[in-house]
């Protein structure tokens, strides 16, 4: 992929990415990370990995975007300015440290110097004795198993949560 194409993709990303924090409506939200998450699976496309851009579209556009759209029509939430009155002004200082934080974050791990933990070629090399699925999914489930069950069971927290809130009636007046 020629470099040209890189900053079509990854400028996608940014600026949805961007839209995901600026928009005030949750659905439009929402539908701003499904682009930035298409904008990723091109970037790993891009690099030869075919397998893994396309489960990026298949679980995370498609199945957890869905789940997260579930949740917020579940939830109903209301007129965005309510919600951000009801929060009161001390989220502005408490999302201003959150930013400071994390790009001192990012900062620090720019400048960090990581020797890898496998040698150059080995996944190609892998790719070509036992296919594209078995680099990505052995070990998914040999030394990550624990780490990919405990995030289904907070999935599924999540969801049960979600119902939960929504199921809740507000009260009426007894008058």
């Amino acid at each position: 992929m020629s470099s040209f194409l890189f900053w079509i993709f990854a400028s996608l990303m940014l600026i949805f990415g961007a839209a995901v924090i600026i928009n005030r409506n949750p659905v439009a939200s929402a539908l701003s990370l499904v682009v930035s998450f298409l904008g990723l699976a091109a970037l790993f496309m891009s690099l030869d990995a075919f397998f893994i851009g396309i489960i990026q579209v298949l679980v995370y556009a498609g199945a957890i975007m869905v789940v997260f759209l579930f949740v917020i029509m579940l939830l109903n939430l209301g007129h965005p300015s309510e919600i951000a009155d009801a929060r009161g002004r001390g989220w502005k200082l408490v999302a201003g440290a959150v930013g400071i934080a994390l790009l001192a974050q990012i900062f620090a791990l720019t400048r960090a110097h990581v020797t890898p933990r496998i040698e150059p070629g080995y996944l190609a090399r892998q790719i070509e004795y036992t296919g594209v699925v078995a680099p990505v999914a052995g070990p998914l489930f040999k030394e990550y198993l624990l780490a990919f069950e405990v995030t289904s069971v907070l999935l599924l927290a999540a969801i049960v949560g979600a119902v939960v809130l929504g199921g809740r009636r507000a009260p009426t007046d007894a008058g």
